[in-house]
């Protein structure tokens, strides 16, 4: 190698050093996913009972979704570290002629500036995505909340149904062997044990259909809360207490600042961004090069200095810039309707709760009692005589019919609730 070469290739190797100096550390592996055992439809005694806020609290701590979400906002961040960088030297040699008496070897070490300010437009941009990602994982943390809070008591309903169902079952078998008895004593007609059996039987159907049920919501708790349903114990909570309504200037408050609204507002500041960027691109890049000549003709160094930058004739970006423009126009348009569609479906789920929540008290005030009173009454004067057991299958559906639509009204009541919670995004008391 010609001796006027060797600090060319010694400053070239130098600057790579930083670059191999900064190495991506080796990511740890992940832990292999624990084996699944065997649910049942009752929780183990042995576990703690587990709460409302416990469950968010461990669906908002550990919850795949929302490690996945908080791995997408640290690789934004990656972006964004990328996008500040400037681009690289390039390093080139040449040589002319492979005669040695008449050989020219060039080195040359060029390199490109930005001149267009698309550095920062670059880097903004990728600011904005990453604020963006941000917005997921915090929308994400509501959703999840929501579908705790909705499966949770779902769950607690299920359980409800449960119970109700068993009394069911337990009312049907006493009224079966009481109109036995009857039957036996000649005081009724065979065809009424035999409805009563019937009566029975179909409650006894109802229990397996509500213990099948609460199997499932107790899956799709765990599913929600981010565990296996092993680890869930009795749930530490009651179906019958209703959320309250939030007041309208707390809603107005909470809307303005909803999650999807979020998203939208920073959806059009990323394709404003996404402009700007292209706005920056139509000033072409400017390429200064420095290096050595080494001709033996002459005998003797030469240095070379050269400045290059594309001449904007036919590209001048246009394309992308206009397409840049319109993108961000659309994105202005789907943040209002975003903001229109919102507003509708926060009205809707937030009458729907208040419909729910009035069926659940006049259920309770006047529908349940009633409806008990007239069923204990009808039993009584069937024990007495004073009734026909048609009287009293009649009032025992009754009965059980107002209990079931009361476990439906609060179900869609909670459920109301967690839908309006998931749009308007969680108080900031419980944030």
């Amino acid at each position: 190698m010609p001796k006027f070469l060797v600090p060319l290739y010694s400053a070239a190797l130098l600057s790579l050093l930083p670059v191999a100096a900064r190495a991506v550390p080796q990511a740890q592996p992940a832990s292999p996913p624990s084996s699944t055992p065997t649910t049942s439809s009752t929780p183990p005694a042995s576990l703690p009972s587990l709460s409302l806020n416990a469950a968010i609290e461990r669906a908002l701590s550990s919850h795949p979704r929302l490690r996945a979400a908080t791995f997408e906002v640290e690789a934004a961040d990656g972006a964004v570290q990328q996008a500040a960088l400037p681009p690289n030297p390039s390093l080139g040699v040449e040589q002319e002629d492979t005669r040695r008496e008449t050989r020219t070897l060039t080195v040359l070490l060029s390199q490109p500036l930005e001149i267009g300010g698309q550095r920062a437009a670059r880097t903004a941009l990728a600011r904005r995505g990453r604020d963006l990602s941000q917005a997921e994982l915090d929308a994400l943390r509501v959703e999840l909340r929501a579908d705790v809070v909705q499966a949770y008591f779902a769950a607690l309903v299920a359980q409800e149904r449960v119970s109700a169902a068993d009394e069911s079952l337990r009312i049907a078998g006493g009224g079966a062997d009481a109109t036995a008895r009857r039957v036996a004593a000649g005081k009724l007609s065979p065809i009424d044990e035999t409805r009563a059996r019937v009566a029975e039987a179909t409650a006894r159907i109802e229990l397996r259909q509500a213990q099948a049920d609460r199997l499932a919501a107790r899956h799709a708790l765990a599913a929600s809360v981010g565990i296996d349903e092993a680890l869930i114990g009795a749930l530490d909570g009651s179906a019958a207490s209703l959320p309250a309504l939030p007041a309208e200037a707390d809603v107005a408050r909470r809307m303005a600042d909803a999650p999807v609204l979020r998203r939208a507002r920073l959806e059009v500041e990323r394709a404003q961004a996404a402009y700007e960027l292209e706005r920056a691109r139509r000033i072409p890049d400017l390429t200064v090069t420095v290096g050595a000549k080494r001709a033996q003709e002459i005998g003797r160094n030469q240095a070379v200095i050269g400045v290059s930058m594309p001449i904007p004739l036919f590209d001048r970006n246009q394309g992308a810039q206009r397409e840049a423009l319109k993108r961000r126009q659309a994105a202005e348009q789907l943040a209002e309707a975003e903001s229109m569609r919102l507003r509708a479906d926060v009205l809707s789920a937030a009458d729907e709760l208040q419909a729910r929540a009035d069926e659940v008290d006049a259920l309770q005030r006047t529908v349940l009692p009633g409806a008990r009173e007239a069923y204990t009454a009808a039993t009584r004067g069937f024990e007495l005589g004073k009734f026909g057991f048609l009287d009293v299958l009649d009032a025992q559906r009754t009965w059980l019919q107002a209990r079931m639509q009361w476990l439906d009204a609060l179900a869609r009541a909670h459920r109301a609730n967690a839908d309006l919670e998931r749009r308007l995004g969680a108080p900031a008391q419980q944030k």
